[in-house]
């Protein structure tokens, strides 16, 4: 194992990493002496600054206990972040479970900027839409069950939302996603009160609404996620698209573009006051 660059690659192979060792309860320590390097050494690899040989990633994916398509996807993942960094725009993660993936980075962040041109974004929808959203797709873009995808979006709710309040996310709603109603009575209705829930119990929640009537919007038709981390690490763009897929973006110049334009979107939606407002006249308006 060798001190690196951390690269995206390596923060989700550390990330997972992590994740799987407290699934067992093993400490660094017992990690360490499994492969025969100091237990800083396997903080580095957590961190996505290590990188590890197949050999020793091999012992520690025993030890945790992984096997099936979770070890042949840490073992992908490994070769990943061995490879060579090349110039790139974006990183398109094609490897299965990437939503894991996503959860983890997701959780380590200290920032989330949210901005999603169709729908309330997954932390914040209430049960009733969140049911809504993914019967949209259901049987044509997903082959986990729709039990499954709803329990990994209330337990990310649970992580960023519940217990601690260590997150801040800012949020910008594009009116429209306010009032898609799939058909279903009620829906609409339980999600803006689940909105104003939010926004009364988390003070590091901020939420704004960018009306129609809004005609400059870099962020038309994309739905765009912006982790940061407190210096720790670089800011790290995420979007998902049908035909794309999963695609990361942490190249600083890029992520400098993505960044200036949810400022933009944030500066152009109402404000925090004005958006709660908003919410509760749509509410009586349905």
């Amino acid at each position: 194992m060798a001190k690196a660059r951390q690269t995206l690659e390596r923060r989700q192979l550390g990330l997972a990493l992590r994740r799987l060792r407290d699934a067992v309860g093993v400490t660094q320590q017992a990690a360490s002496e499994v492969i025969g390097l100091s237990r800083h050494r396997i903080t580095e690899l957590e961190e996505g600054t290590g990188t590890v040989s197949v050999e020793n990633l091999g012992k520690l994916l025993d030890l945790y206990k992984v096997s099936g398509e979770e070890r042949r996807t840490t073992l992908a993942l490994g070769a990943e972040a061995r490879r060579r960094r090349r110039d790139r725009k974006a990183y398109v993660d094609r490897l299965p479970n990437g939503f894991e993936r996503f959860a983890d980075l997701e959780s380590s962040a200290s920032t989330i900027d949210l901005y999603d041109s169709a729908y309330v974004p997954g932390l914040l929808q209430a049960p009733g839409y969140m049911a809504a959203v993914l019967d949209d797709s259901e049987g044509v873009l997903w082959t986990t069950s729709r039990e499954e995808r709803i329990e990994f979006r209330r337990d990310r709710q649970s992580a960023i939302l519940g217990g601690v309040d260590q997150y801040a996310l800012r949020v910008v709603l594009p009116e429209d996603s306010l009032r898609v109603g799939f058909g279903r009575p009620g829906v609409v209705r339980e999600q803006l009160a689940h909105l104003l829930a939010l926004m009364a119990d988390r003070p590091r929640l901020a939420i704004r609404v960018l009306g129609r009537q809004v005609e400059r919007n870099p962020l038309r038709g994309c739905n765009l996620t912006l982790f940061g981390f407190d210096g720790r690490a670089p800011v790290i763009g995420y979007s998902e698209s049908l035909m794309l897929g999963i695609a990361y973006y942490d190249d600083e110049g890029v992520t400098a573009t993505l960044t200036r334009a949810f400022e933009c979107v944030w500066g152009l939606a109402m404000s925090e006051a004005a958006s709660e407002s908003f919410i509760r006249n749509l509410m009586e308006e349905l």
